[in-house]
């Protein structure tokens, strides 16, 4: 949304004073320069991208206009999951989460939690390293180092999107240029025309580097910058969970294991240490 209301007031910002002051809105409107810059812009793209980039900068585009998808309610319910795991650990024993692990779409644990149950790519991280401790795995430093290096890769593929469309930000306003010295190779052309019509031809070539500009710093390098703020936004959910992992491991009860994953989390989603003790205290015995 935030997306939508900023291009209204780039649009809105830049034309309207502009014909305030007499500017005559119908001489920006230049169909064939603008065909050529985007045109172009979008070729860079493609030719620059992979299949997988380009579905990858689609769903960029998504996440931009829809916002970062974790809040407050789910790190709350995130860090109940992470408490029920670890009581029944530390009650029963590491071996009591493998029917869990093993099947969480059936998991009567995990069905307390749906909107962390019908998040495929959060259960699968998570129930990927219970399964690595029921096995045996004791080595906190270990285990850190792998997940770092999987939510590194998560980290780089996510990113795709949002490199992308920086890279094409980036040349829009050199096409701009292009399109301007295409005009002005046609205004040479024309140069034997009365000066009204030269100044016609002029003042439409001047619109691609302005368009290209524009379109480049008012739009399009805005837009990588959100997405690539909710792609990291969103990372800090898997954080969550590192973290609380590592704590399990290193031997700390649940509420302070539960407690060293709320701490990772941006203040503006964190919920209070008194919220997750109200909601994990409301959680039946395991």
């Amino acid at each position: 949304m935030l997306v939508i209301v900023g291009a209204i007031i780039v649009i809105v910002c830049v034309l309207v004073p502009y014909a305030v002051h007499g500017g005559h809105l119908g001489v920006l409107w230049q169909p064939s320069e603008f065909v050529i810059i985007l045109g172009a812009a979008l070729g860079s793209l493609v030719i620059s991208s992979t299949k997988t980039g380009l579905k990858a900068v689609g769903k960029g585009l998504k996440r931009a206009l829809k916002g970062p998808t974790y809040k407050k309610d789910n790190y709350i319910e995130l860090l109940s999951v992470l408490y029920q795991l670890f009581r029944l650990a530390k009650t029963k024993g590491m071996l009591a989460l493998e029917q869990h692990v093993e099947k969480p779409d059936e998991s009567t644990l995990f069905g307390q939690f749906p909107k962390f149950q019908h998040d495929h790519h959060a259960v699968e991280f998570l129930c990927d390293y219970l399964r690595m401790m029921t096995l045996g795995t004791e080595n906190p430093n270990e285990v850190e180092t792998l997940i770092d290096s999987e939510l590194e890769t998560h980290h780089a593929e996510l990113h795709v999107a949002s490199h992308s469309v920086q890279s094409m930000a980036d040349a829009l306003p050199a096409l701009g240029i292009v399109a301007a010295v295409l005009g002005v190779i046609h205004t040479m052309g024309s140069i034997d025309q009365p000066p009204i019509i030269l100044g016609g031809l002029i003042g439409a070539a001047l619109v691609g580097t302005f368009f290209g500009v524009l379109v480049a710093y008012g739009f399009v390098a805005p837009l990588a910058t959100a997405i690539a703020g909710v792609d990291n936004a969103d990372a800090k959910y898997y954080q969550c969970m590192k973290a609380g992992l590592l704590a399990h491991m290193q031997g700390y009860p649940p509420a302070v294991s539960v407690e060293f994953a709320r701490k990772v989390l941006f203040s503006t989603e964190r919920p209070s240490f008194y919220e997750v003790e109200q909601a994990v205290s409301a959680l039946p015995a395991p």
